[in-house]
């Protein structure tokens, strides 16, 4: 059973920093891209960022994030983090981890949704 958990979301003040992780259990998990998304109160879930499977060579991040948010994992770790530094109001959202299955990296198929974790950057 596939499963995954975001944590280490928070309350922070603009210009901080946060660093929230995508904990997977089940197997396989270095066989799989994982993407961060998020949504706003009230907008349409975006995407954020992307991390190829295995040695995750290959990254990809919203324009709104670039320069700002490192995607990075330890398969050792079944883990998928999202640093995320010089945290502005506008990315206050509540932040989502899911298995990529095909497609576009950012409009693609996910799967295996997590249940979220609300990041607040306060001004």
């Amino acid at each position: 059973q596939v499963q995954l958990v975001e944590s280490g979301g928070g309350l922070v003040q603009a210009g901080g920093s946060l660093r929230l992780s995508c904990a997977a259990s089940g197997r396989a998990f270095s066989s799989y891209a994982v993407g961060w998304f998020r949504q706003a109160p009230g907008k349409e879930r975006e995407f954020v960022s992307y991390i190829s499977r295995s040695g995750g060579g290959v990254t990809y991040y919203a324009d709104s994030v670039r320069g700002r948010f490192t995607i990075s994992r330890d398969n050792a770790k079944n883990t998928v983090y999202l640093q995320m530094n010089s945290l502005k109001p506008e990315d206050t959202a509540v932040y989502y981890c899911a298995y990529h299955i095909g497609g576009d990296y950012a409009a693609g198929a996910y799967r295996y949704w997590g249940q979220g974790t609300q990041v607040t950057v306060s001004s």
